[in-house]
């Protein structure tokens, strides 16, 4: 009897022991995700005066563009005449069918509802989640009334 509760205790320390290691193991960074896809798309030209993009003068404002790239992409005004163009394609699981990022209702920084990942405005990081690069940004350029955005990544 004694034998058998002692091999009883060994197999739920060694069950324990599984649960632990599985839990622990599933909220490391998963560092073999799959690359971010690419969507070409013909440049975008945002004129800044309009009504609908007027916003995007100001400091801090940003605004979702479902048009252009693999998601759409998020502008993103970081100063007067300085801007981000991020894809909204996830860099975390971007095949998962919900890695969608958004702007935050608090307009401080990015995040994807799916995995969890928030990303700074400024540089496009992960600031927290599972994600673990950055997301992708594209070129863009400003001649004071007119943003257009390229498919050319920023290196």
């Amino acid at each position: 009897m004694e034998g058998k509760k002692h091999l009883t205790v060994k197999r739920s320390l060694y069950v324990i022991a599984f649960c632990a290691l599985t839990i622990a193991g599933g909220c490391s960074s998963d560092l073999t995700d799959d690359p971010i896809p690419i969507r070409a798309f013909p440049p975008k030209v945002i004129v800044i005066n309009l009504p609908e993009n007027i916003a995007l003068k100001s400091k801090g404002a940003a605004r979702e563009y479902n048009d252009i790239g693999v998601r759409g992409v998020i502008v993103y005004c970081a100063d007067v005449g300085v801007y981000h163009a991020y894809e909204r394609n996830c860099s975390f699981h971007p095949n998962d069918a919900c890695a969608t990022v958004n702007i935050d209702n608090s307009l401080l920084f990015l995040t994807d509802p799916c995995c969890g990942s928030s990303f700074d405005f400024n540089t496009g990081n992960p600031m927290g989640g599972a994600a673990w690069r950055p997301l992708r940004e594209y070129k863009s350029s400003f001649d004071g009334s007119q943003l257009v955005i390229t498919d050319e990544p920023v290196q």
